[in-house]
């Protein structure tokens, strides 16, 4: 069964360990990840994705400015639960389809994210996922999922 969601936010950075900053529209590159994004190029974790009910419940305890891409998410989703995502699970984000490669991530006490949000978005609410078809992304773009 195809279950639908939305893109709510696209957001790149240009090097590691960083919050990203939204953008408009994205291309993804097959077997690379986001054009512009620090982290395209790495082999498993190629594009992060959060979910935005997740960014808005963690953001209770956060200072207000605190947005979408500060807690180094590529991808934020609405309608889809990440967590309940599996390793090998497949995406289609418009023309673009996505793998889901990993479930969380360590994230070093030290760094700029850890220090700004915590350790509560990507580290154990997110997942990655490589490029498995490119394809250029807005959060207009038709996007589903089959469970089942």
């Amino acid at each position: 069964m195809k279950k639908e969601f939305k893109i709510i936010s696209i957001s790149i950075s240009e090097k590691r360990g960083v919050p990203k900053k939204p953008i408009k529209e994205a291309i993804l590159k097959e077997n690379f990840g986001i054009i512009g994004d620090g982290h395209a190029g790495s082999e498993i974790k190629q594009v992060s994705l959060l979910a935005s009910e997740d960014i808005l419940m963690l953001k209770k305890d956060l200072p207000p400015e605190i947005t979408y891409g500060d807690f180094a998410e590529n991808i934020a989703t609405e309608g889809i639960d990440i967590q309940s995502l599996k390793v090998g699970d497949i995406l289609y984000l418009g023309d673009a389809i996505l793998e889901i490669t990993q479930k969380g991530k360590h994230i070093p006490h030290d760094s700029i994210i850890f220090q700004t949000v915590g350790d509560g978005g990507l580290p154990k609410r997110g997942a990655f996922a490589k490029v498995i078809k490119g394809g250029k992304i807005n959060n207009e773009s038709y996007c589903y999922y089959n469970i089942g």
